[in-house]
């Protein structure tokens, strides 16, 4: 299965809380919801209903899997809505046990076993296996080697600090930008993909 990042992300490369005020104020952080002025339905929610509608399943570490379970459900007749309903779905969790897993068609990865089960899922046949929010996963699937396309949904603002998803780790990691789009908002829509170190 191909391994696909889909994120909002400010200029600056922060990930935090796009969605609401309460979201993530893990920090401090006071910005939450700060993407809404730059969303615009056609580029930005076209980019998400494409990533959406070729996943074959979604990937989620436990804060945001209890964000998205604590939203979706209720919107159920939504075609989006159904959608991320219906498809199957993993959460990365060391404190989540099978009985918290309320959200239909979900499965829990034990933290401690992450890196090894998202291996073999990378490994086996299959659509994609979408990540969108789940900052601390994405970091490890970025420094494991496991993440084959990022799409970043690049927003013109600066939010002076917060959550990233990219590791800190001094690597390098060349990049192939593969499609870029751009909104009215002044949102780039950026697909890009690993290429291998010569």
């Amino acid at each position: 299965m191909r391994i696909v990042i889909s994120e909002f992300i400010s200029l600056d490369g922060v990930v935090q809380a796009p969605g609401g005020a309460e979201e993530d104020t893990d920090g401090g952080f006071a910005h939450g919801g700060w993407s809404h002025p730059f969303f615009d339905p056609e580029v930005v929610g076209g980019a998400f209903n494409d990533a959406l509608g070729k996943a074959e399943a979604l990937l989620f570490g436990r804060r945001t899997w209890q964000t998205m379970a604590a939203a979706w459900p209720e919107r159920a007749g939504d075609p989006f809505a159904d959608r991320m309903n219906a498809i199957p779905k993993y959460v990365v969790s060391r404190t989540l046990g099978e009985a918290a897993l309320t959200w239909q068609n979900t499965t829990g990865i034990p933290g401690e076993q992450a890196v090894a089960r998202l291996r073999e899922l990378h490994e086996k046949d299959g659509g994609d296996l979408l990540v969108m929010g789940s900052p601390t996963l994405v970091r490890t699937l970025l420094s494991e080697g496991l993440v084959d396309e990022l799409r970043l949904m690049i927003m013109p603002v600066l939010l002076g600090g917060g959550k990233t998803i990219f590791p800190a780790d001094g690597g390098r990691r060349p990049l192939e930008l593969v499609s870029s789009v751009d909104s009215s908002t002044g949102t780039r829509v950026c697909t890009y993909r690993p290429v291998p170190e010569k």
